[in-house]
C-alpha cells in the first residue's frame, strides 16, 4: 500500500521535509517513489508547496496521506514567492 507522508531532511534542529509517495513500510527517509511537495516549518510564516495535480493523482489511486500529511492538505496554500 503506497502512503503519502513526510521525509526529514536538513541539519540538527533545523528540520526541512519533503512530501513523499512511498510504500508503507519503507523506512522514513528511505526509497520513495515520487516527491510531490515540501514543508519547511523553520521559516516564518511556515512554508508548504504541493503539486496538487500529482497529489490528487496519488489520492485517486489509492495512497493514503499520514494524519500530519492530511492536515498539511487541508490548510490553504500561498504562492511561493518568485526569485527575483
Amino acid at each position: 500500500m503506497l502512503a503519502i507522508r513526510l521525509s526529514r531532511k536538513g541539519a540538527k534542529k533545523h528540520p526541512f521535509y519533503r512530501i513523499v509517495v512511498t510504500e508503507k513500510e519503507s523506512k522514513r527517509d528511505g526509497r520513495f517513489v515520487e516527491i510531490v511537495g515540501y514543508y519547511n516549518p523553520c521559516k516564518e510564516p511556515n512554508q508548504l508547496h504541493l503539486e496538487q495535480e500529482r497529489v490528487d493523482y496519488w489520492l485517486k489511486n489509492g495512497a493514503q496521506p499520514t494524519p500530519t500529511v492530511s492536515r498539511l492538505l487541508k490548510q490553504p496554500i500561498a504562492p511561493t514567492p518568485a526569485k527575483a
